[in-house]
């Protein structure tokens, strides 16, 4: 397995920077594709193996130099999704990154004799909420904001290519990734209940499903690997739904902190968090998600070898450690 040549983009993120340890530990020959090569999260990568600085992703990037040698590529770099939006066109640079980038990438694989390429995408890509049945690989898409559409196009654009040429496609759409590092909503969460904060959340009875850091980057290393794992798309999940109110006792518990959690009616709580600008955030925490990973399972083999309390400890270990560092 140590020849097996493995690039992953995007390398210097929070999901990148664990599968790469990941790979490394596993033997599994690792290279990783950065924007700077002069970046914090890139000094911070193992030194002992090649990282190549490929600069802005889009429909120009060369990546010939990267993928040299390469069996497989994990594609993880991507303009997120962001709260404060600042380009007066997010659709067309969302589209210039994370569809043209990506179908370049692609191309480029193929002439540089890749066999498989694995795509994290995204939940979105199958739509916001749910509201009875989980989202399943078979749902007809339904993406509705800028990021959503320019993961689904990217989609599609591997499937054409895959189709054309041969390359081994493997689509990965996750739900909110938590762990080591995150940060965003999940790390404000974190923040809140460890100093804390009441959170009106006791009475919200939503659903949603997550996936742990750890538990994710096995699945891809998995998905890079597994024959079986050619040709298909997975939703993936730590196989274990909650609720807004037992999803914050459970950080709280992880974080040896009493939850702090009062009742107040939803719909005043929606209101509040609209007159606030915050209604993203609170259908985010608010709203129900739920993910049938079966597929994963029966196709591959593969259950996460973490549970959700499993991942919520080694998280509140790290936010403990940095904020202690911190404060120091």
């Amino acid at each position: 397995m140590s020849m097996h040549k493995v690039l992953v983009t995007g390398a210097n993120g929070f999901v990148g920077r664990a599968l790469v340890a990941t790979l490394a530990r596993n033997n599994i020959s690792v290279s990783a594709a950065v924007r700077q090569n002069n970046s914090a999260g890139a000094r911070n990568l193992a030194p002992d193996f090649p990282v190549y600085a490929i600069g802005d992703i889009g429909p120009k990037t060369d990546w010939a130099s990267a993928l040299r040698a390469t069996q497989t590529v994990i594609h993880l770099a991507a303009r997120v999704h962001i709260m404060d939006e600042t380009a007066s066109d997010p659709l067309t640079e969302f589209r210039r990154i994370n569809t043209l980038g990506t179908e370049r990438l692609a191309l480029a694989a193929v002439r540089a004799g890749v066999r498989r390429l694995v795509y994290v995408s995204s939940i979105k890509v199958n739509g916001e909420v749910t509201v009875t049945e989980p989202f399943r690989e078979t749902d007809v898409a339904n993406p509705t904001d800028p990021y959503a559409i320019s993961k689904w196009e990217a989609e599609q654009a591997l499937g054409r290519i895959a189709a054309e040429t041969g390359l081994e496609l493997v689509i990965v759409r996750p739900p909110l990734i938590y762990g080591p590092g995150v940060s965003g909503n999940f790390r404000a969460l974190l923040k809140w209940v460890d100093r804390g904060v009441p959170l009106p959340l006791a009475a919200i009875e939503n659903r949603r499903s997550l996936v742990g850091l750890e538990n994710f980057v096995d699945l891809l290393m998995t998905c890079a690997t597994h024959p079986g794992a050619a040709g298909e798309i997975f939703l993936t999940s730590d196989g274990e739904d909650l609720s807004a109110s037992e999803l914050l006792r459970r950080v709280a518990r992880a974080l040896a902190k009493p939850a702090r959690l009062f009742s107040f009616p939803a719909p005043l709580l929606h209101a509040a968090a609209t007159f606030l600008g915050r209604r993203a955030q609170c259908e985010r925490l608010c709203g129900s998600l739920l993910v049938d990973s079966r597929k994963s399972r029966e196709v591959l083999g593969w259950t996460p070898p973490f549970s959700v309390d499993d991942g919520l400890r080694s998280t509140a270990v790290w936010f403990l450690h940095t904020k202690m560092e911190t404060t120091n």
